[in-house]
């Protein structure tokens, strides 16, 4: 049984316990490169295509070379075919690309798949608590500070990994950032939707957040389904409000939100919809 692989994008395959990175590369050193995670299900990544695309665009924010789409689709199908064939269970694919060494030379590029972590199942079938953060600006700064890289998937998550510490230490699962306003954002890994009825709504990417994925592909499914789907600005009383308020990541999928601050939220009986439409979503995005 396999419990990691680890493939660079010249198709060489890693011992996945012994060193890879140069001691000064800047993904290591300055966090100065991107990422994506996928779900493996099935003997497939997810969604390939979108992370692509999402990988790409970080790069070009980052004003690192553009990602080589075929060299990466061969590389995630070359480490995902190694996992399938040690383990057939879910895993967690990462792609990751730093500048390289702080010297100089080539980027550092590289793919990686592990188990899913027991948190997800948690998050899955018991649902999370969160806390609200201040994340410290105002939704129209990332407009004018473009350098600021909010709607990049970088390295450089240390805040949201100390964002997720503060919230354990206060006994909460996970958190939800507001900006100066008070608008409902993201979470540090997640994407938020409020479930209103037959409505989904989620926060705007206008606002300086990223774009998820698996959110996009919970529309397509719950638009063709006849559901109302927006996104636009979003409030903390609006979540106490819904019928249901989910955490939706790739990985995690749809993590119900079962208390913010303290205070319960959703109506008991619902969110088995929402659940089987992102499902639904990730069997379609294995194709993509």
């Amino acid at each position: 049984m396999l419990d990691s692989i680890v493939v660079t994008l010249d198709g060489r395959v890693h011992d996945p316990d012994r060193p890879l990175l140069f001691a000064d590369d800047l993904a290591a050193v300055r966090g100065d490169g991107v990422f994506e995670t996928l779900l493996v299900r099935d003997g497939a990544a997810c969604a390939v295509e979108l992370h692509l695309a999402r990988l790409v665009a970080s790069a070009k924010a980052l004003d690192l070379p553009v990602p080589d789409a075929e060299q990466w689709r061969a590389v995630v199908e070359q480490a995902v075919g190694l996992w399938a064939t040690g383990l057939q269970d879910e895993g967690v694919l990462r792609l990751v690309l730093s500048r390289g060494r702080e010297g100089g030379g080539d980027p550092t590029g590289y793919v990686t798949v592990g188990p899913l972590p027991e948190r997800v199942r948690s998050a899955r079938e018991d649902g999370v608590s969160v806390i609200t953060l201040d994340r410290g600006y105002s939704v129209d700064f990332s407009s004018g500070a473009p350098w600021q890289l909010a709607g990049a998937k970088t390295l450089s998550y240390a805040t949201n990994m100390a964002a997720l510490r503060h919230a354990a230490t206060l006994g909460a699962d996970d958190v939800i950032y507001l900006s100066s306003e008070g608008r409902v954002l993201e979470g540090p890994r997640s994407t938020v939707v409020l479930e209103r009825g037959k409505t989904l709504v989620t926060p705007s990417v206008e606002q300086g957040i990223l774009a998820g994925t698996t959110v996009a592909g919970l529309f397509r499914v719950a638009e063709a389904d006849g559901w109302t789907c927006e996104h636009g600005h979003v409030y903390p009383a609006d979540l106490i409000a819904a019928d249901g308020v989910w955490l939706v990541s790739s990985v995690t999928l749809a993590a119900r939100v079962t208390t913010m601050n303290g205070v319960t939220l959703g109506r008991a009986g619902l969110g088995e919809p929402v659940r089987a439409m992102v499902d639904r979503a990730v069997k379609a995005a294995e194709k993509q």
